[in-house]
């Protein structure tokens, strides 16, 4: 297993499944999005406060490769790593494992580019915003 700076372990929800039984595809990024938010705050950083100070995160590019699916009460915990890979842009490396079992298989692999931009959408010229994440 990778060595990831943030683990959330989080368990499937009824209503995240569909008609199939698995967890709908889109509800992933739920999961994803939610893991990083709470890095941030681990780190001392609050999303909320980066929007009320006019920095907007935004993600650009996602790549999901959905290896099994999650099924209602399934726990889990989202493995999280990150990189600065420009001034403006952070790459989130998430992998998603069940652990059902004695040892955690992964379900799902994601990689996610995120930018920071004013309330106009216009790129942020600080070439230090990403420094302390």
């Amino acid at each position: 297993m990778k060595n990831y700076k943030f683990l959330l372990e989080l368990e499937v929800r009824d209503y995240e499944c569909d008609i199939q039984g698995i967890v709908n595809n889109a509800v992933y990024l739920n999961y994803l999005e939610h893991s990083r938010h709470k890095f941030l705050n681990k780190l001392g950083l609050n999303f909320s406060s980066f929007v009320k100070n006019k920095i907007n995160f935004v993600v650009i590019k996602i790549e999901i490769d959905y290896k099994f699916p999650l099924k209602s009460g399934d726990k889990f915990f989202v493995g999280l790593s990150c990189e600065k890979i420009s001034p403006l842009r952070l790459k989130f490396l998430q992998d998603i494992f069940c652990i059902q079992n004695a040892k955690p298989k992964m379900f799902v692999n994601a990689k996610i580019i995120v930018t920071a931009m004013d309330e106009n959408g216009k790129l942020l010229k600080k070439n230090n915003i990403f420094d302390e994440i």
